[in-house]
């Protein structure tokens, strides 16, 4: 499998690295500067204390190759020549020393070894005030002080949304990942296992733990899946398990999936609830087509999700009176998806275009991530959900809403906290691509 992989990814490589120049030469020229320099980053220490946190990598930097971990790095991007890498290898005995370059991408790059930072002064261009510098202040390095131009994070961020074929093998082999901790959950829980067990089985299944997944993962049995955020994780099993939510991803090589699925101890009346979610959560993944307007799917999902609810009798009204009086909003309180790719939640997701600009949410709509619409190669997160929130339905009472919903389903259903399926989905002009259900029947 990794020989395979590899291979593919060697093949793909120089095209993703063209368009990457093509596109970083366009920014430059908007923005009128020569060079695109990019700090990979540097360790970030705790307040009052000597520990590092885990070193998180400019995405900036790691769209460019696949290094993830060599703090104190950069890049320097100039238009007509080879790219160079500025390339830290520390003398440090405390820490673990990145290795040499080697694979299918170094010689696609001018390499510098470095053991100091203060090295990088002498490699970096002459003039910094030529350069477009991403990245956050704490990787300035003399008079290399991050600015990061509009102009050219507007192009780079807004372009960086259709991803490259190589992009797409990259995030396919993280989803793949990804599935493979989703099982061994899934059986963790069949098993009777505390949350904290679970998540135990998953960061093994997919040898991956907190500094290596792309987020933190959320498990949450019984009400605790009306958490949306959930990550507090008991230590013991409940004493009654009736449902399980599992909203976790994977990385690879700075890639990263994002996979949320839901289950019920019982072929019960809660099992049918999340097959009739998963049945939207199917048609919604196979509207992510270029040129659709992902504000339309938002709405679309809010139109489905209301019809469920009244076809299991917990609201009474039509789904377009459940939006107008923010029903839905009640059991489905947050956007049906994102953006992802080098980022989790990545960039530019409301990018009028590649100068700036900003798409609105549609109104009521506070918590959708994404209102561009859809390119050949987007990749986005379809992610619908059914929750029994105490908070939220507790708003509907004292309205005129509260006659069209069902208290006693509402309250029968409330022990079992709530429902998200979420798949990572392309856009092609032969249809929609769906990573993750892919990785499930491959599996």
């Amino acid at each position: 499998m990794t020989d395979t992989l590899d291979s593919t990814l060697a093949s793909l490589y120089p095209e993703h690295l063209s368009i990457l120049q093509q596109r970083a030469a366009e920014a430059l020229q908007r923005a009128e500067l020569d060079h695109l320099v990019v700090p990979a980053g540097v360790l970030r220490y705790q307040y009052f204390d000597d520990r590092d946190y885990p070193f998180a990598v400019n995405p900036q930097f790691k769209a460019w190759l696949p290094v993830t971990q060599a703090p104190g790095s950069w890049l320097v991007i100039t238009p007509g020549s080879k790219p160079r890498l500025i390339f830290m290898q520390p003398h440090d005995y405390w820490h673990t020393v990145p290795s040499d370059p080697t694979g299918y991408w170094p010689s696609e790059f001018e390499i510098s070894i470095i053991r100091t930072p203060d090295e990088a002064l002498k490699l970096l261009p002459s003039n910094p005030a030529r350069c477009a510098i991403l990245g956050e202040d704490n990787a300035a390095l003399g008079p290399f002080v991050p600015n990061n131009p509009p102009a050219v994070l507007d192009y780079l961020e807004f372009h960086r949304h259709a991803k490259t074929a190589y992009e797409i093998a990259m995030m396919r082999e993280a989803t793949r990942i990804g599935v493979i901790g989703h099982r061994a959950a899934e059986q963790a829980f069949r098993d009777g296992l505390s949350e904290f067990d679970i998540h135990l089985a998953y960061c093994a299944a997919t040898r991956q733990d907190a500094n290596d997944l792309p987020y933190c993962n959320i498990i949450g049995l019984n009400e605790h899946a009306a958490v949306l955020h959930y990550m507090t994780r008991d230590r013991q099993a409940p004493t009654q398990t009736r449902s399980f939510l599992i909203d976790a991803g994977a990385s690879y090589q700075g890639y990263a999936s994002d996979i949320t699925r839901t289950y019920s101890t019982q072929q019960d009346e809660f099992q049918a609830l999340i097959d009739a979610v998963d049945r939207v959560q199917l048609d919604l993944c196979a509207q992510v087509l270029p040129g659709t307007d992902y504000r339309d799917i938002h709405m679309n999902t809010h139109t489905a999700l209301s019809q469920v609810l009244r076809d299991f009798d917990l609201i009474r009204c039509s789904p377009e009176a459940a939006l107008s009086s923010r029903i839905s909003n009640a059991f489905f309180p947050h956007g049906v998806g994102h953006p992802i790719g080098l980022q989790v939640h990545d960039v530019a997701g409301f990018h009028a275009s590649d100068r700036g600009g900003r798409i609105d949410r549609p109104e009521g709509q506070p918590y959708l991530r994404m209102t561009r619409t859809l390119v050949e190669n987007s990749v986005v997160t379809i992610e619908p959900g059914l929750y029994f929130i105490d908070m939220l339905l507790d708003e509907l009472r004292p309205t005129p809403a509260n006659s069209d919903v069902n208290w006693d389903r509402v309250a029968a259903f409330k022990p079992f906290g709530g429902i998200r399926i979420e798949d990572n989905v392309v856009a092609t002009r032969n249809g929609a691509v769906n990573l993750t259900r892919e990785a499930f029947a491959a599996d």
